[in-house]
């Protein structure tokens, strides 16, 4: 892969002269405990040898140094208590091989993205929040550079809220992030350098037995020249319920969700409007023997045009924590999504996964949605060091009809064969992921996937491996964190 220059460098240098700072910070708390615990130390020798100097008292003894962030990250301390601000930049580096099962489609480049914050409180119980953010890409040369990759600098988020996570009822007006359950149906996905927002109206009122969170709203769309809008016909309403007095150590969460757009195709290949809804629950908890569990399980029900809509989903996770300082997780998967039986019988079978944060849900090469898809995950996590977390994962892939196509997170289409493949079998996964925070506003990320093409790949497409690797920085600035 090609060396990534430039912008990157420059940005880079930034970051670590903020981690040099931080690193300072870290180190100056160290001598100051280990000063305070000499002294405590040799106070306590002298006592025990019968010394005759007198014991120092506590306002004898020098005041024990507080660790300070670094001064970057004080802004708010001279800032009045009503506002407070955040920024962050994350760098990411990232590329792939075997673009679409090609050999030699290989490209690399640099994601950058800049956010700020501002929340002015003018009272406990009301509070107006701003996120601007501008998300670039550098040295791309294969395929899009524009959404998700890329937006020009813009406000992101903008709402008032009334109430707090306390209070019985609270309200958020504005554009804003909307996320439920462990966001495979509705998310920010945070992971994109663009992310996602909606224009909405949330309420949320809490009783002693549930929480109920009702929104209406529609999805921001990203515009490379002009003030993100929503709106353009979708709309996106639903109501997502909160409740552990059902089930011992659980919480069950049934949810609706609704969704409207315009200038859908159907299987004619007319476009028409889509009404759609999906009703599901998500329960999780806890077992004995060290084990929790995920569930979640949805049907769709609606139209497009005179083609009728039904397609269903799964999700079923079991998780064992083992005991030690490593902090061991194993985890197994299962996730089904329904696909399409035919193109042409005026009956669409295929999941819509809505707006889901879907990263390293399926893969994290990012190749594979909940869509038309039966999909095994084993995984491993530990942690081997302080603050050094180490991720491992197996993934195995099957269509779950082989006249449909094979979907990516985003939900497009990325393979098909027509006329309905040979085989279901998609491919295997491998990826292994470590992360360590170097200071409070510092972390570092890295990771790297590797596809196996299984039959069904090397029949819709050349066949070739696809390898995904990336390192990520994220400082935060003016805040403490």
């Amino acid at each position: 892969m090609r060396d990534v220059r430039g912008v990157c460098l420059v940005r880079w240098m930034v970051m670590m002269s903020a981690l040099l700072a931080g690193a300072s910070t870290a180190r100056a708390q160290q001598v100051a405990n280990a000063s305070a615990t000499s002294s405590a130390a040799a106070t306590n020798a002298n006592a025990a040898a019968g010394a005759s100097s007198p014991t120092p008292t506590s306002a004898q003894l020098p005041p024990a140094r507080v660790a300070r962030p670094p001064f970057p990250n004080r802004l708010n301390e001279s800032l009045p208590s009503w506002l407070r601000v955040r920024g962050e930049f994350r760098e990411r580096i990232e590329g792939f091989q075997g673009a679409g099962f090609v050999g030699g489609r290989d490209d690399a480049y640099a994601l950058s993205r800049f956010r700020f914050n501002a929340t002015v409180a003018p009272s406990p119980m009301f509070n107006v929040q701003v996120q601007a953010q501008d998300a670039r890409v550098a040295d791309k040369q294969i395929g899009a550079t524009g959404a998700p990759f890329s937006g020009a600098f813009d406000l992101r988020q903008a709402f008032a809220e009334v109430g707090t996570p306390k209070t019985r009822v609270a309200a958020r007006f504005g554009r804003q992030e909307l996320a439920y359950g462990e966001q495979r149906l509705v998310g920010h996905v945070s992971w994109l350098n663009t992310a996602r927002t909606f224009d909405a109206a949330r309420v949320t009122m809490r009783g002693k037995a549930a929480v109920v969170d009702v929104f209406s709203g529609s999805v921001v769309r990203i515009l490379p020249s002009e003030f993100d809008k929503s709106l353009n016909g979708n709309t996106f309403s639903g109501a997502y319920v909160t409740t552990g007095a059902l089930i011992p150590n659980s919480s069950v969460e049934p949810y609706l969700f609704y969704r409207t757009d315009r200038n859908v195709r159907n299987e004619a290949g007319l476009l028409a409007s889509m009404r759609q809804a999906t009703i599901g629950v998500r329960w999780a908890g806890t077992l004995p023997k060290r084990l929790d569990y995920s569930h979640d399980v949805a049907v769709q029900q609606g139209s497009v045009g005179s083609d009728s809509i039904g397609a269903w989903a799964g999700h079923f996770q079991l998780r064992e924590s083992f005991p030690g300082p490593k902090a061991v997780k194993i985890t197994g998967e299962f996730n089904l999504a329904s696909g399409d039986r035919s193109a042409t019988d005026g009956s669409r079978g295929t999941f819509d996964q809505l707006y889901p944060t879907p990263h390293d849900k399926y893969g994290l090469t990012d190749q594979v949605g909940w869509k038309n898809i039966k999909h095994l995950r084993a995984g491993l996590d530990l942690t081997p060091g302080k603050r050094f977390a180490v991720n491992a994962n197996y993934h195995t892939w099957w269509l779950m009809e082989t006249n449909d196509a094979l979907y990516n997170s985003p939900g497009a289409s990325i393979a098909r064969v027509a006329g309905g493949a040979a085989s279901s079998f998609v491919g295997q996964e491998v990826d292994l992921q470590i992360s360590r925070p170097l200071t409070p506003q510092f972390q570092l990320m890295g990771g790297i996937a590797h596809i196996l093409p299984g039959a069904f790949l090397k029949q819709a497409t050349p066949g070739a491996s696809y390898t995904f690797p990336y390192l990520m920085a994220t400082y935060v600035f003016l805040a403490d964190r």
